[in-house]
């Protein structure tokens, strides 16, 4: 079982908020080339290119991949997911989250879904909603000096098409707490249309656990 301090915090969450504070800002243009691969997805998914471009491209592909690779670390000390203060913790899995507003019982702001989770007729990929409702209320359930939780469920309802490239309005808000169980829930909305709503379940870890 893995080691806890006196508090009943899991040392691996410890060494992992040691590593994100060490890391901080990572080093300088680290951020605007996460940027720069979330743009490369969305024109990748938007081309239809010529077979001597895609060539080109495969091969300037390869090219980046091999020198990137001599450079792979642990997970604790890799940059991307430990930088707090960029949209998806410095990864490109999910689309960027603005925040607006927030508390420890509440959150909104806007979300805009680039061509990359295109699923089809112009509406976001149907797997990529859940994404970003896991991010906002997973952040949600453990601000306010809450214990670290993780996903028990998501429950997501689909209620109408999600629009690519369209500024969505998010609302997340903590419904109820009982025992380790976080119980929370949130809404999409284009304009005034509701495009999807979720229930989710964030259960508290216990001392030791990962």
């Amino acid at each position: 079982m893995t080691r806890a301090d006196h508090r009943g915090t899991p040392a691996g969450l410890l060494e992992t908020w040691r590593a994100r504070a060490e890391i901080g800002a990572g080093p300088a243009g680290f951020p605007q080339m996460i940027e720069a691969l979330r743009t490369l997805q969305d024109r990748m998914t938007a081309a239809a290119p010529p077979e001597e471009l895609i060539s080109e491209a495969m091969h300037r592909l390869n090219e980046l991949s091999e020198m990137l690779e001599p450079h792979a670390v642990g997970e604790l000390r890799q940059i991307t997911g430990h930088l707090v203060g960029l949209p998806g913790r410095g990864q490109t899995m999910t689309p960027v989250i603005h925040v607006d507003e927030s508390d420890d019982q509440h959150a909104n702001g806007t979300v805009t879904y680039g061509r990359f989770y295109l699923g089809g007729n112009g509406a976001v990929h149907g797997g990529a909603v859940p994404l970003v409702f896991d991010e906002i209320l997973g952040r949600l359930a453990n601000t306010g000096g809450r214990s670290p939780s993780r996903t028990a469920y998501l429950h997501v309802d689909f209620r109408s098409i999600t629009p690519i490239e369209t500024e969505l309005r998010f609302e997340g808000w903590f419904e109820k707490e009982e025992g380790r169980k976080r119980l929370l829930r949130a809404t999409m909305h284009h304009g005034e249309v509701l495009c999807a709503e979720a229930e989710g379940l964030f259960v508290a870890l216990r001392p030791g656990q990962p």
